[in-house]
């Protein structure tokens, strides 16, 4: 959907509420929220303060909340009208029941709820299979468009076969994988969610794949390797493999697979380096060694690696006062969200969600989730990188390489 649809479909539906369409300053901040701006910079664009623009914000979430009658916010807005957009075409679709999963046997259903995670559509005689059964369900999304927009270049007019979402544990990663593919599942003949929480031999993980796809494994592991690389040259695929770092050594050097894994390494390379129409997205807590001397300009693999947010929307819902230091706070936390969740529970228990009195405490607070994270990370570090890390800590100033 482009601007101009969307625009259309609200002034439809405000009109059919009895209500005015959208007036010029709304569209303003509508359009510039679409476009991933903050209140500060489409205030700029329009000569309004951000007091004024956030105030005639919250007043447009409302009237779109009525008016779909469901709660919009600048958060969720998109995923929300899109979805609207999507209920409001026709209602009938070819699906096949997913427990009995074959592309020529189709029965008539009416469209699925958003909870119809697998289903297969014979629509415009193209086979269409979508399993995100182990995908998670994004219900708000912040401050991430330039990564959404890297991400769909690479794809869409690159043609990057393998892709590296990369960062810390609850940085974002896999919120935003999902989130590129609620905006362009359409794109897609085929797209499945595979997680390597618990990983398995490459052999049999190509067994489960393959069965996905409705293909009978073959004996050895490179003939299995040939029957997908023919359903990606066949079809416009996108496959997701989740907690990817599950396969790398522990103790070790970032990135190095554990010896039972090993043959992974050389199936992304054929993945990465043989002609076909689809593509890999791996989501990592590290970056695997076949990244580093592929990762250039117009490669068939690149990375991209998450940093925080400073989206002070994420921090609206949590019961904290004090907006105006917010974004002290996110930044106090490098805007990992996992994080900013955790410690805006404490606060608000705490210090009654009076974030000047937290910070007037002039501490990092760390909780025990922290904790345990950070310990899990710690963990996977080499001894050498651990020493680093130690030395590192003892120091309050910059320190050079030298």
């Amino acid at each position: 959907m482009n601007i101009t649809e969307v625009l259309q479909l609200i002034d439809e539906r405000l009109i059919e509420r009895d209500k005015k369409p959208l007036n010029t300053i709304q569209k303003a901040i509508f359009e510039g929220s679409w476009q991933g701006q903050s209140y500060q910079e489409i205030g700029n664009e329009y000569h309004r303060s951000e007091t004024h623009i956030r105030e005639e914000g919250a007043k447009l979430w409302k009237l779109l909340s009525d008016a779909f009658g469901e709660e919009i916010r600048k958060s969720n807005f998109r995923s929300t009208i899109e979805r609207m957009k999507i209920k409001s075409s026709p209602n009938s679709l070819n699906v096949v029941n997913s427990n009995n999963n074959h592309f020529c046997h189709t029965q008539t259903f009416t469209l699925p709820n958003d909870n119809d995670k697998n289903r297969y559509i014979n629509s415009q005689s193209e086979s269409i299979y979508h399993d995100l059964t182990l995908a998670p369900q994004i219900i708000d999304f912040y401050d991430r468009e330039n990564e959404l927009a890297t991400i769909s270049n690479w794809v869409f007019k690159q043609n990057t076969r393998l892709i590296a979402v990369l960062g810390l544990w609850g940085i974002g990663k896999t919120t935003l994988v999902k989130r590129f593919i609620d905006l362009n599942l359409e794109q897609f003949e085929v797209v499945i969610w595979k997680s390597l929480k618990f990983p398995k031999s490459l052999d049999l993980w190509l067994n489960d794949l393959l069965n996905t796809c409705q293909k009978e494994p073959k004996e050895s592991t490179d003939n299995k390797i040939q029957q997908l690389l023919e359903v990606l040259s066949n079809h416009k695929c996108l496959i997701v493999l989740d907690d990817f770092q599950n396969l790398f050594a522990v103790g070790q050097m970032a990135g190095n697979y554990q010896p039972e894994y090993s043959s992974y390494q050389h199936f992304l390379k054929l993945i990465a380096e043989i002609q076909h129409q689809s593509h890999f997205i791996l989501i990592s807590q590290e970056k695997s060694a076949e990244m580093n001397y592929l990762n250039q300009e117009n490669s068939p693999i690149q990375c991209l690696e998450l940093s925080g947010f400073e989206a002070i929307d994420f921090l609206e819902n949590k019961g904290l006062q004090d907006g105006e230091r917010w974004l002290e706070l996110i930044q106090l936390y490098e805007g990992n969200p996992f994080y900013l969740t955790d410690i805006a529970v404490l606060i608000k228990d705490v210090f009654d969600g009076k974030v000047n009195d937290f910070l007037a405490e002039n501490s990092l607070v760390i909780t025990k989730k922290m904790q345990s994270h950070l310990k899990q990370i710690f963990g996977r570090c080499s001894p050498l990188a651990q020493q680093i890390a130690l030395e590192l800590s003892k120091v309050d100033q910059p320190l050079s390489r030298e």
